[in-house]
């Protein structure tokens, strides 16, 4: 055979579209992360996605709606001229965007009925205009004005929203932090704590921390202790409003565990809660602001505590149990042992392992052909992976423990290798999503939280409404762990480039969630997908309580309107509010 001859049937890969975007491209923004990385499922992944979305090589030859196209379309701002100027006369010609390119860059997050409406070129629910602050001075100005007139203000951070929460639904304008709005403020190494501007990303507030020495002068090197998938294109500000957690959350807790004190520009003024570690002044000013998604103002600043980065002491591990409920019981154990707890900790399902082993390239080594051997069978057996860390003695002490319980549960260790592949690709998972998209497949996510109680009952029936529908995948883990309880991470991928196939679809796999009590978000948020659902899980009173602070701080409904936290959400338009048909 020539070593030129076409390449066997079997033998088929797909051309991925791995090339930077067209500049000013609608793909340029549904694009995640850096323009220059990509991530194409391996040929073991690409196998088992042929055989469960019932798909031929041929359905991988001819791409569909991939959002090549230049950004093009009449819609443009309805906010009068003089509003406009006046924006000019704050911040600077420069700082003031009203191209439809840059509109649109800022008008939808990260999730899925995002990234189809840009494929498809539906472009709705825009900014009039763009601002940039560069101070806090700026913002108030900005608020201040909009309050005056009644102008929509909403605010970008990292863009990595999956709940619509920055959709300007309203119109008005929008406030991107990311370009000047991203200083440290104040750094005190005797109270570990830092002070930054709202805008700061993840990777530059890491790195500020972990050169604290040549920074600052300081003792030794931190960590902030917060890295959740999107840490990459996150920003701090995004991170307090949703009241986000990282994948180490276990371990450093979530961000309203790491958060001492915030800043806000509100309507009504300014909102600053103080810095002490604890009191005892009544209700917390800061557990009030934080989960506000920007519908009680905008924040500006905030104090994080920060801790001694000693990455020197992790001791990474993995365990595969040869089923659900022993690695279930083993993981509920560990969290209630009172011994500390791990940081990475990752409790993968079956199905998810069975994904996770091809993804990662464990499955078909001789670490799987051992599993196999003793009886940990591919569809049944589940991963367990992650580390500990901290002062050295005390990771080392959490790692034996962490082993001891798995051992009992009949776990096999399977060494550190394979969290160090699940490290590598911890935060691009997101790439693949762009080049499943070009051939019509659907990845997405949502998550629940759940106490031990209602853990089985939850994921038993989300996973079964998930599994209703043929030929789709539903990987579910575990990966913020409690005494008390767990996440539900559900991940689903099917063939599905329908809008509102892929809207009924996710609005049951809601009411399910709901229906089996689990709380509808840990720590994505709840922005305008979510929050019909919201009213029914906290209750009617609760919700009151919320717009009792909504007409508080913003009497005028300025801050975030059109359905973020369901507080400006009219009670019979559950679902058409969503988006329009």
């Amino acid at each position: 055979m020539s070593l030129f001859s076409k390449k066997k049937p079997s033998d088929f890969y797909p051309d991925w579209y791995h090339e930077e975007a067209p500049k000013d491209s609608y793909r340029s923004i549904l694009k995640w992360g850096s323009p220059t990385e990509f991530k194409a499922p391996n040929r073991k992944l690409y196998k088992l996605m042929k055989e469960t979305f019932d798909m031929t090589d041929d359905d991988f030859k001819v791409k569909q709606e991939m959002g090549l196209e230049k950004v093009d379309f009449d819609m443009p701002p309805k906010l009068d001229e003089k509003h406009i100027a006046k924006f000019r006369e704050i911040l600077g010609e420069e700082n003031v965007k009203t191209d439809n390119y840059t509109r649109l860059s800022v008008a939808y997050g990260k999730t899925m009925v995002d990234l189809m409406r840009l494929r498809k070129h539906i472009v709705e629910n825009l900014p009039d205009v763009v601002l940039y602050p560069g101070c806090r001075e700026d913002i108030i100005k900005i608020v201040e004005y909009c309050n005056e007139e009644k102008i929509p203000v909403y605010v970008y951070g990292g863009g990595s929203s999956v709940t619509r929460g920055v959709e300007p639904v309203c119109g008005g304008v929008t406030l991107d932090m990311r370009p000047r709005f991203n200083k440290v403020i104040k750094f005190s190494e005797r109270n570990q704590t830092i002070t930054v501007e709202a805008g700061m990303s993840g990777p530059k507030l890491e790195e500020i921390l972990n050169n604290a020495v040549s920074l600052f002068g300081a003792k030794r090197a931190y960590t902030c202790g917060h890295f959740p998938q999107s840490f990459e294109y996150s920003s701090v500000g995004g991170w307090t409003v949703t009241r986000g957690a990282g994948q180490n959350s276990t371990y450093y807790g979530k961000i309203e565990d790491i958060v001492i004190s915030q800043e806000y520009v509100t309507p009504v003024g300014i909102i600053k809660s103080d810095e002490c570690p604890r009191n005892a002044t009544g209700p917390s000013i800061d557990q009030i602001m934080m989960g506000s998604e920007g519908t009680f103002g905008v924040l500006t600043h905030v104090t994080l505590r920060f801790f001694k980065y000693m990455p020197e002491n992790r001791c990474r591990f993995s365990f595969v149990f040869k089923d659900w409920d022993s690695g279930v019981n083993a993981v509920r154990e560990i969290m209630q042992g009172e011994f500390g707890f791990p940081s990475a900790f990752r409790l993968s399902d079956p199905e998810e392992t069975s994904v996770g082993f091809r993804l990662y390239g464990v499955a078909d080594t001789p670490i799987d052909s051992l599993l196999k051997l003793r009886g940990y069978e591919d569809g049944k057996r589940v991963l367990l992976l992650g580390f500990t860390e901290g002062e050295k003695a005390f990771s080392k002490n959490v790692f034996r423990q962490i082993w001891k319980i798995c051992h009992n549960y009949g776990a096999m260790y399977t060494t550190g290798l394979v969290t160090k592949g699940w490290e590598k690709g911890r935060f691009n998972d997101p790439y693949l999503r762009e080049d499943m998209g070009d051939y019509g497949l659907m990845l997405d996510t949502l998550e629940c939280s759940v106490n031990w109680d209602n853990f089985m009952e939850v994921y038993e029936n989300v996973r079964r409404y998930c599994k209703s529908r043929p030929n789709t995948i539903c990987m579910t883990h575990m990966s913020h762990f409690y005494p008390q309880g767990a996440n539900l991470y559900f991940i689903f991928e099917a063939k599905m480039s329908d809008l509102q196939e892929y809207l009924d679809y996710q609005y049951g796999i809601m009411d399910n969630i709901q229906k089996y009590g689990a709380s509808m978000s840990h720590h994505h948020g709840i922005g305008k997908m979510t929050a019909p659902w919201l009213e029914a899980q906290i209750g009617h009173n609760e919700m009151e309580v919320y717009r009792a602070l909504k007409r508080h701080f913003d009497p005028n409904n300025i801050m975030n309107p059109g359905g973020t936290l369901g507080l400006d959400l009219p009670e019979d338009k559950r679902r058409d509010f969503i988006t329009k048909k």
